[in-house]
């Protein structure tokens, strides 16, 4: 009887914790992806610890001489205002991590209910919703949002939330795709022949088999969504100084790019690496959750 009883098979919630350690070690078994994974982390450590392990304080004028050269009390100069750029980098990753994560959330939340609606519904609402999506994917994405921030208004949020809305459409197109592919299965075919209602089936069966479509285009949007926000905060129309965000930053130490490039190459540098480092973490995780591409991984 206990071999019996140790032969029984694990539960669900067993089988699945192991699938996600699965995919994880197949995930950082890529050299890119294992690289990807510690420069985030390291970032996210960073921006969580920056209160703690920034030596001033990121708004603090006159922390130093104005527009110092990186040295041993400044490890990566000051800025204008004599402000200890390093301080400000590590900061500055609490509000573009933050606001990326934010943005994209906005676009999964929206897009995926509106692109899965679209797919398993279908008729009216697929043909007039997918005309405006197809209006809304014509416009740069850049475009859309610093047009939808000119409606809402000059602001971090208003940035977050005019690039999480310029991203619906993207995510509403591919999980239109995948729902159609699913609801065509013929485990959903027995569903319905067996009376349950449409919107239980969406649930139950239908959004499950979405995760890891859900998974690559969150991982994959995420570092467009971190330098979209950042563009428009370049731009003038997201975060405003003094806040220490990344784009903010590049803003200011533009003026400055020849007699002191450490204000635009340390910030510069942050946002290059937090959008390569998703990218890599993307690019994987896409090769080993979509089957079309395991052969190529």
């Amino acid at each position: 009887m206990s071999g019996a009883s140790d032969a029984a098979p694990s539960t669900p919630r067993a089988a699945a914790r192991g699938e996600g350690w699965k995919v994880v070690r197949d995930v950082l078994r890529s050299p890119g992806a294992a690289a990807g994974a510690i420069l985030l982390l390291l970032l996210v450590l960073g921006a969580a610890l920056a209160p703690l392990v920034a030596p001033f304080d990121p708004n603090e004028t006159g922390a130093g001489m104005r527009l110092a050269a990186p040295d041993a009390v400044h490890l990566m100069g000051t800025d204008l205002f004599g402000r200890d750029v390093f301080s400000r980098v590590l900061h500055g990753g609490r509000y573009s991590l933050a606001i990326g994560l934010a943005t994209v959330a906005v676009s999964l939340v929206f897009g995926a209910t509106l692109g899965a609606a679209m797919g398993y519904f279908g008729g009216r609402l697929d043909s007039v919703a997918g005309r405006a999506v197809d209006v809304m994917l014509g416009f740069p994405p850049l475009v859309l949002a610093i047009l939808i921030v000119a409606v809402l208004g000059v602001g971090l949020w208003s940035a977050a939330l005019a690039v999480g809305i310029a991203g619906i459409p993207r995510f509403a197109r591919v999980i239109r795709g995948a729902t159609l592919s699913i609801a065509s299965q013929p485990f959903i075919e027995a569903a319905q022949a067996a009376g349950t209602r449409r919107l239980l089936i969406l649930a139950r069966h239908v959004a499950p088999n979405l995760a890891p479509t859900l998974i690559v285009m969150t991982t994959l949007e995420l570092g467009g969504a971190i330098l979209s926000t950042a563009t428009l905060s370049f731009l003038g129309l997201g975060a405003q100084p003094p806040a220490p965000e990344w784009g903010t930053m590049l803003s200011a130490g533009r003026e400055f790019v020849r007699y002191a490039p450490w204000t635009m190459i340390f910030p510069g540098l942050a946002l290059f690496i937090a959008v390569m480092a998703v990218n890599l973490l993307g690019d994987r995780l896409s090769a080993v959750l979509d089957p079309r591409l395991r052969g190529r991984s």
